[in-house]
């Protein structure tokens, strides 16, 4: 056992801001640290649900609210560091812990004495002269304890607990099967001729990452920065073929990484958990507290975009279809693998534009200062590097951000490129909230964003396509939801809010990018230093909605195929495959494969929180493009448009119902005339 006083996390942080001590914390301080921490969560629940004084506001919510300090604590810096710099080690820690952490929030939620003191504040609400942050607090508390099993009885309480535990560590196994079946596939090359179509950046990369390796030649991944752009360019229709399969099999090769089983096993304890809860099945539950409220209005806003998106979704597929045969001078039916490569080609003759002709204008540096001055422009805040603040790998940055007058807001941590035992993907996370403590002073948050680029190599800085860009404000976006939370609690800050609700201050940053005053601010050229041409800009901008129609219909099919896992009523035992196929057939524009499979791998949903919730992507797609329309109305750059999204969103977090505060800032209830309009779907 770690003695407290060598444990990190047992003292005082003597770090800048308090931050992690990254570089103290070794492998044999997480575990003590867990244990202690949900030790002292116990006991400060106990004191809450046996004071002898009458439950009050104060004694009973707000002190539940600010209990589990050290457990957060450790969370915070465990969670981020297996996320993007795991190894086996933790790997196998998380999943000692996992029961152990379920079973400490059921601890609070499934404690009989507990719920009656929060019950009896509740009843008394309407004359505690709560204000709306108080009462939020409140209402959330007690929903809480509802939705967690509190007014179950003693036999359900038990099935709640043996449901929430193997759900927690079937998600936890289902994102490890797939990060490990994920890292073993490697698509190495020897023969320079099987590189042909590829661009001299991507053969650079995947040379550096064989000599990273101890390999000659030129390794391929199924990482984003590899997998995305060999499908895209390389002319060999086999080895696209190669890796597309590769992909669409994670988690789907009957071996010990196999995840079909546990994809029935946790819908079935979704179902299970939702029907012990009084729904009819999981997403009845999940959306009772969301935006959209129940699957009727979820799917309607998908047939809605449906009936939009897919009559030019066919005739983007016709047109790609038509010129592959006309390229290739014989009858070729476009598989999944043939679609980014020959409607990359298409794209080229269309717009004459693509990635490889703007990356040189991308260069990670510019654009990161490019993304912070956005923040400056709009907001007046400002980032500036501190590299005495400890990091969990050499290649983060940690940024202290300050506010127009000097006060200090938040520390923001980058980590922007793939390396073993990190997911794929981009995303935005919390190491610490931010909540005023027990003497009303502002405690302020801890933010990391997370990207995987393609690494600098020995000529060339790290340059970015298009669309990293784009991932890169988005994820900012997320940042700057926290970076502005002004809550007194940190369950109701920044980013905590409905999950419907929480993609509208990422997805609205991707607008800019089609701006021609702000894209010209940070596309420079790494090597001349020369802006990027205006009529390369007007190419991006022409081309923002190349294939609007297809990519809309594929997200559309996500949605169905989660509202589909999570509309079931009755238990899962078939074919996990079929199912999928069946789910999402009527938004597929690309003919479907068989044997490949999507749910396997679809971590967002077994994994990630967004079972019953991936539709939020384009329910938050409707509120940037209503949102951002008010920006177009009075300058990308209006100072009193972006006070108003500052004040009546990023700052907000919790607080309010979202639908109130939209309307607050819009002035009006959203429209999905203004996506429609961005897209080209429809005209002015």
């Amino acid at each position: 056992m770690v003695q407290a006083e060598s444990n990190p996390f047992f003292g005082k942080w003597n770090t800048p801001f308090e931050t992690v001590p990254f570089d103290k914390i070794k492998m044999e301080h997480y575990e003590p640290a867990f244990k202690k921490g949900i030790e002292e969560l116990k006991a400060k629940v106990d004191n809450i649900a046996n004071n002898p004084k009458p439950a009050t506001f104060e004694n009973t919510i707000v002190a539940l609210e600010r209990s589990g300090q050290l457990l957060n604590r450790v969370s915070g810096a465990f969670f981020n560091v297996l996320s993007a710099n795991a190894n086996d080690a933790m790997m196998e820690i998380s999943q000692r812990i996992s029961p152990d952490l379920t079973e400490s929030s059921n601890y609070i939620y499934l404690n009989e004495k507990l719920f009656a003191r929060v019950k009896a504040v509740y009843e008394q609400r309407t004359s505690l002269n709560l204000d709306k942050e108080d009462s939020k607090l409140l209402d959330e508390t007690y929903r809480a304890f509802q939705e967690r099993g509190a007014t179950l009885n003693e036999a359900d309480k038990a099935k709640y607990r043996e449901l929430t535990t193997e759900m927690s560590l079937l998600s936890l196994q289902f994102d490890q099967n797939a990060l490990k079946d994920q890292n073993r596939f490697e698509l190495v090359l020897t023969d320079e001729k099987d590189l042909s179509g590829l661009p001299e950046s991507i053969r650079e990369a995947a040379a550096h990452s064989a000599k990273e390796k101890g390999k000659s030649g030129w390794l391929f991944t199924l990482d984003a920065p590899s997998y995305v752009p060999f499908l895209r360019y390389a002319d060999s229709r086999e080895l696209r073929e190669k890796m597309y399969r590769a992909y669409m099999s994670v988690g789907n090769k009957g071996d010990e990484y196999d995840n079909k089983e546990i994809v029935r096993k946790l819908v079935n304890d979704r179902l299970a958990l939702a029907q012990l809860m009084g729904y009819p099945n999981y997403a009845a539950f999940e959306l009772s507290h969301k935006m959209a409220k129940n699957a009727d209005n979820v799917y309607n806003l998908l047939d809605q975009l449906l009936n939009a998106y897919k009559p030019v979704a066919i005739n983007e597929f016709n047109a790609v279809q038509g010129f592959a045969i006309g390229k290739e001078q014989t009858n070729i039916a476009i598989q999944p693998w043939d679609w980014n490569y020959y409607s990359e080609k298409l794209k080229d003759i269309r717009f004459k534009v693509n990635d490889e002709m703007t990356r040189p204008y991308f260069q990670l540096e510019n654009v990161k200062k490019g993304v912070f001055g956005l923040a400056t422009r709009l907001y007046g805040i400002t980032f500036k590097e501190n590299p005495k603040i400890p990091v969990y790998n050499e290649e983060v940055q940690a940024y202290e951000v300050h506010d127009a007058d000097g006060k200090f807001l938040a520390v923001l941590y980058t980590d922007f490129f793939p390396r073993e035992g990190k997911q794929s993907g981009a995303w935005m996370n919390g190491i610490k909230s931010q909540y005023h403590d027990e003497k009303g002073k502002d405690s302020r948050p801890q933010i990391i964003i997370v990207m995987n680029f393609t690494r600098p190599t020995a000529t060339k800085p790290a340059l970015l396509t298009f669309d990293e860009v784009e991932t890169l404000l988005h994820e900012f976006g997320h940042a700057l939801h926290g970076i502005f939370a002004e809550g007194k609690y940190a369950s109701l800050s920044g980013t905590n809010v409905y999950q419907d609700f929480v993609e509208l201050p990422s997805q609205i940053m991707e607008n800019w990018l089609t701006e021609k005053e702000y894209l010209d601010q940070i596309a420079i050229h790494y090597e001349t230093g020369e802006k990027i041409p205006q009529e390369l800009v007007q190419k991006l901008i022409d081309a923002s909605n190349y294939n609007t129609g297809y990519l809309c219909c594929r997200q559309v099919s996500f949605g169905l195929l989660d509202m589909a896992w999570h509309t079931i009523t009755q238990p899962f035992t078939g074919d996990v495959i079929a199912f999928e196929k069946e789910a999402w057939k009527k938004a597929v524009i690309v003919p479907d494969i068989p044997g490949t499979c999507m749910s396997t791998n679809f971590g967002h949903l077994f994994a990630g929180g967004y079972a019953a919730g991936y539709y939020g992507y384009k329910w938050a797609e409707v509120l940037d493009a209503d949102a951002f329309s008010l920006f177009k109305e009075k300058g990308i750059f209006n100072k009193e448009v972006a006070k108003s999204f500052h004040d009546n969103i990023l700052t907000k977090g919790g607080t309010e119902d979202p639908d109130v505060l939209y309307k607050r800032f819009r002035g009006q209830e959203p429209s999905i005339d203004a996506l429609l309009k961005r897209n080209g779907i429809i005209k002015d």
